[in-house]
């Protein structure tokens, strides 16, 4: 049984995939298995895959029907054997010490969470935000995801046992990671923190995702808070819902004066009534 499954899914990512793979390989601390799921890819992805299974026994392969990164993420769960789950997106990069530096930290915590960066068009650059150990608690995770940070699901060592009974919600197209963290934190999990930078998030400027599309976020966001309140209780839903409401509204007064110096007080308030409008569209 391997101390460690990384669990990749692979969605038309052929052009990275050797790039990520090579950076399991190239780990320092070799008890890792890899589980490279397509996610029925056009391109050359299983024909690549396939080459490193032969390359390395560690290395695993399986195709799927296209069915979503959240469903190929449960195929890996299903698949794998290690002690620690990494996940990792097949265009994503671990840092060669990675899995040395976080299972020294393993036998007595249960998350081992790094800092990452951004590679983008070839440069690495700073993170959207610095990770903290602090940030790996279930209040500050439902409370500051988003508003204060957010933590890549590739940026941790999870253990196997916090994620038995847990699978990502299929309908979603983001917030799924969320609701993986919220998961895992109401366990009230040991975590250790190693504050350097092991994983690196790629951001390519053809990179298009769900994230990045403000009315596909909203409506996912409308779409996790029924499930928020079934998984966590009507009284952390309602409490999410205020502190979002206040933290909006609070925004919406700073834009409004900002916006009062350099433009006529008429024009604010038809923007702030287009905004009230626009989100109240997104929501029927």
């Amino acid at each position: 049984m391997p101390a460690i499954s990384v669990i990749i899914p692979c969605y038309n990512e052929a052009q990275y995939l050797d790039e990520c793979l090579n950076s399991v390989l190239a780990q320092t601390y070799g008890d890792w298995e890899a589980v490279v799921i397509n996610d029925g890819s056009t391109d050359k992805t299983g024909e690549l895959a396939q080459k490193w299974v032969e390359k390395d026994t560690r290395f695993k392969y399986i195709s799927t029907e296209n069915l979503g990164v959240s469903h190929a993420r449960n195929t890996g769960l299903q698949m794998a054997m290690g002690n620690f789950i990494q996940f990792l997106d097949a265009d994503d990069l671990l840092s060669p010490t990675n899995f040395a530096k976080k299972m020294a930290l393993s036998d007595k915590n249960q998350i081992i969470l790094s800092d990452f960066n951004i590679y983008k068009n070839q440069t690495f650059l700073p993170g959207y935000n610095k990770l903290r150990k602090e940030y790996v608690e279930f209040e500050t995770l439902l409370y500051g995801w988003e508003f204060k940070f957010t933590i890549p699901i590739h940026a941790a060592l999870i253990s196997r046992d916090l994620l038995n009974d847990f699978s990502f919600d299929t309908t979603l197209l983001c917030f799924e990671d969320w609701l993986m963290w919220l998961h895992v934190t109401a366990k009230k999990p040991s975590v250790a923190f190693v504050d350097e930078i092991l994983v690196s998030y790629r951001k390519e400027n053809n990179t298009e995702t769900a994230s990045s599309d403000l009315k596909k976020v909203l409506s996912e966001k409308m779409k996790v808070l029924p499930l928020l309140k079934k998984l966590y209780g009507a009284e952390k839903h309602d409490n999410y819902i205020y502190h979002c409401l206040e933290i909006r509204s609070l925004e919406n007064v700073l834009l409004k004066k900002e916006l009062k110096k350099v433009m006529d007080e008429r024009v604010v308030s038809r923007y702030l009534k287009l905004k009230q409008y626009y989100y109240k569209t997104l929501n029927k």
